[in-house]
């Protein structure tokens, strides 16, 4: 029997990104004891890379934005497979939570009147997006970390969490170890919160860091939670392709909403080949003479360029398709042609400085004299745990989720900059309704058979030993397998061959081993993160399979168009199934109320 170390909390939450943190300080401030356990150290959460801003219709740049506005878009970007619920939640209460990230000292760009300034984004009718330059999520982690010290809360630094303990239906707990040593640790609690962000490293090419291996997804998967959306994965328009020093670096839509244009090979504003009706530029080779969005009697100023992800990521991919790229495989970013055109060019480009100076160190690449190369890469799951829009609890009793490991509010495909503010207006609603449900229910049983049939699982490599399959063989093939076969466009056969892939994959991966001890082991650590990143795979393939047309994320080669009446009535959720393998279910969208039909209904007009 392994010998473990039990730590015991009313509260665990379970990544210590915007919306973990977020969480802890909302339940913490509940008065119940709270465990934040992160994968890496605090202050390093993939949040950090976050860099457009967060989006809240606060009017502070337009007053003819609102909350209602904000939700139509939203619905909208997410092609109406939205939790519409949680979309409302969200626009309403995303003013408040930015303003009251700005009360406890996030320090905000601002207007020539003092109110927080906004950006224009992708999918958003108007400036929408409250911005620290390009460091928006930075400025959000230090800003939580800096209120968090003060709520007493126990903090689990580079801590991995392995399994969820359950008695009968309810959550108990966590099983996971310390990353450092090693140490195998047990979590009693009353509630779990998972707050793990993404899956990107399931794929060869991505935006996402390290610690994004789908542990959330597969915890509440194992768990018998159920899973929405997981066919929907953004692939961000624009990480950088070349020089190789900063492959896969995201480049912020923040550049393309400070007047960054993207161009073919031959110089052409491509992104207008393509365009809805209701943009009108007034002149598709000068771009500087202004571009109008109009819908109705209303008019916005947005490029083309600041299209939904998915339809400009299409768009770049058509590009290089045709052998109009850049000599890289991507297309061309240029926000340069800005320095010809106002005098204060490189005082307005710096207003990224992120951008201007990673690259200028990085790469030694000037932005403001050189346009970048960019291309698809995969940055976001719009699917994860099926929560209730009202408390963020999945369909386990105890265990919540928030952030981008929950799925909902974003349906189809999300837009930019709607996702820091999701991990705040939805982080604080799961910490709420974790401490509540904490106070009204005891604490279940945690059952030993569980906790070393885990630690059974966790040791195994070991045993197998170094001459046994490398995990990280294993790893390298699922990602190259989900990027060539499940990635930005989509054809049955390939995403069949992908689920024979994945299925000889996982017998691949009971058989990987590991040398040396528990200690800095990078390998182990890779060992048990193919599980996770199988498990979502495998739930992507699937529900993409099933869905046979083309929506927000997903693109089918071989049905190309929406079908309203059919997939547009419904979502897909995955599951667990009584005999172990993966169960998909078609689950009817819930009515929307009459208010909200209106409030989209309006701003058609």
């Amino acid at each position: 029997m392994a010998e473990f170390q039990t730590h015991e909390h009313d509260v665990i939450v379970i990544g210590a990104g915007g919306a973990g943190l977020r969480a802890a300080i909302e339940a913490s401030s509940a008065g119940v004891s709270v465990g934040l356990i992160c994968k890496s150290l605090l202050g390093k959460a993939h949040t950090v890379m976050a860099e457009g801003g967060m989006a809240a219709a606060m009017a502070n740049v337009d007053d003819r934005d609102s909350w209602k506005v904000h939700f139509a878009d939203t619905m909208r970007g997410g092609q109406y497979l939205n939790n519409w619920r949680m979309a409302e939640l969200h626009a309403q209460q995303a003013p408040d939570r930015v303003r009251e990230l700005e009360a406890w000292g996030a320090v905000f760009d601002r207007t020539k009147d003092g109110k927080i300034l906004q950006r224009n984004f992708g999918g958003h009718r108007y400036p929408r997006l409250a911005h620290v330059g390009d460091r928006t999520g930075l400025e959000m982690i230090r800003t939580l970390q800096d209120h968090g010290i003060h709520q007493g809360i126990t903090v689990y630094m580079e801590h991995t969490v392995a399994g969820l303990l359950k008695d009968g239906n309810r959550v108990s707990g966590a099983i996971g170890y310390d990353r450092e040593k090693g140490v195998l640790r047990v979590f009693r609690a009353k509630a779990v919160v998972l707050a793990t962000g993404g899956v990107g490293r399931a794929f060869k090419i991505t935006s996402n860091s390290w610690e994004y291996t789908g542990d959330g997804h597969s915890l509440a998967y194992e768990a018998g939670a159920d899973l929405v959306d997981m066919e929907f994965v953004q692939f961000h328009p624009t990480g950088m392709v070349w020089p190789p020093s900063v492959r896969g670096i995201l480049v912020t839509e923040g550049v393309r909403g400070e007047g960054g244009v993207l161009r073919n090979k031959d110089g052409k504003r491509f992104m207008f080949d393509d365009i809805p009706d209701n943009y009108k530029p007034q002149t598709a080779d000068n771009p500087e003479e202004g571009w109008r969005y109009t819908q109705g009697d209303k008019s916005a100023r947005r490029p083309p360029e600041l299209l939904t992800r998915d339809h400009v990521a299409r768009c770049i991919n058509r590009e290089v398709k045709a052998g109009r790229g850049s000599p890289h495989g991507g297309v061309f970013l240029d926000i340069a042609w800005i320095k010809e055109k106002i005098s204060n060019a490189p005082e307005h480009i710096k207003k990224l400085p992120s951008m201007y100076h990673q690259f200028k160190q990085l790469a030694d690449l000037d932005i403001t004299t050189t346009p970048m190369e960019v291309g698809p890469t995969t940055h976001y799951i719009m699917g994860g745990v099926k929560v209730d829009g009202e408390t963020q609890m999945s369909t386990v009793p105890g265990l919540f989720a928030a952030g981008e490991v929950a799925g909902g509010l974003h349906g189809a495909n999300r837009l930019g900059g709607n996702s820091l503010s999701d991990l705040l207006v939805f982080g604080k609603l799961a910490g709420e309704h974790a401490a509540k449900y904490a106070k009204a229910n005891g604490a279940g049983q945690v059952h030993q058979d569980q906790v070393d049939a885990a630690a059974k699982a966790l040791l195994a490599p070991f045993e197998r030993g170094a001459n046994a399959e490398s995990p990280y063989k294993v790893q390298y093939d699922l990602q190259d397998n989900m990027q060539a076969l499940v990635g930005i466009v989509r054809k049955e056969d390939e995403m069949l061959k992908a689920l024979d892939v994945i299925e000889g994959l996982k017998k691949r991966a009971g058989t990987v081993g590991v040398a040396g001890n528990r200690e800095y082991n990078p390998g182990w650590h890779t060992a048990f993160d193919l599980g996770n990143l199988l498990t979502c795979a495998e739930a992507i393939a699937r529900a993409a399979v099933a869905r046979k047309e083309s929506r927000g994320g997903h693109f089918r080669e071989d049905f190309p168009n929406k079908d309203e009446k059919g997939f547009g009535t419904f979502n897909h959720v995955i599951r667990k199934g009584p005999d172990g393998k993966m169960q998909l279910v078609q689950v009817p969208l819930t009515p929307m109320p009459q208010h909200l039909k209106d409030a989209i209904e309006q701003e058609k007009k």
